[in-house]
């Protein structure tokens, strides 16, 4: 049996506490829906923020909802030079010893001193396609992405599995920009 997985580029983007949302917007503020995600309860929010580093700001950055316990933002390695960080590759929520950076909304801006990463190609998987699959939470595999002009294989991808998700491998866009992602594009688990 294939495994199949359905691949998405996650753009760069910001998860805040509500702390910070209030800050950066102003107290009690609640995030707009502008988008829902593939992941269920998961959405792209109307508004957006500022990521400085030493070197350059990159404006618009999305922020992805709802609020979290702590402010994360991923990015991907050639944002990290632009901007002049020197950010870790990390799973989502792993923040612990990543780089600072400042985040500046309409009401206000932070300085956070861990919480930006390059977030670690994934895949989404629920228990009965991890058990039809024969994979478990946090394995590493090798997938194989089909494209017209540059397939390639990419090493080093951590499964995730919980009830919440939906089944997706997420890459960044330097990783869809290698293998000149357009379109629908499946991945093969090998």
């Amino acid at each position: 049996m294939e495994r199949k997985v359905i691949v998405e580029v996650s753009a760069r983007h910001a998860h805040l506490s509500q702390a910070d949302l209030d800050i950066l917007f102003g107290k009690g503020h609640q995030l707009v829906v502008k988008k829902m995600l593939s992941q269920p309860h998961q959405f792209a929010a109307e508004e957006k923020v500022t990521i400085v580093g030493p070197k350059r700001e990159i404006a618009g950055v999305s922020i992805l909802g709802p609020v979290r316990k702590d402010t994360q933002v991923e990015i991907s390695l050639t944002d990290a030079r632009m901007i002049g960080v020197s950010a870790l590759v990390r799973e989502s929520g792993d923040i612990n010893g990543s780089s600072p950076c400042k985040i500046i909304g309409p009401c206000g801006q932070i300085d956070i001193t861990e919480g930006l990463i390059v977030a670690k190609r994934h895949i989404h998987l629920t228990p009965d396609t991890a058990i039809l699959y024969g994979l478990k939470d946090k394995q590493i595999v090798c997938v194989k992405l089909d494209t017209p002009n540059r397939s390639l294989i990419f090493d080093d991808v951590v499964i995730r599995v919980r009830a919440d998700f939906a089944d997706a491998m997420h890459i960044d866009t330097d990783e869809g920009n290698a293998a000149a992602f357009s379109g629908i594009v499946y991945g093969t688990i090998l």
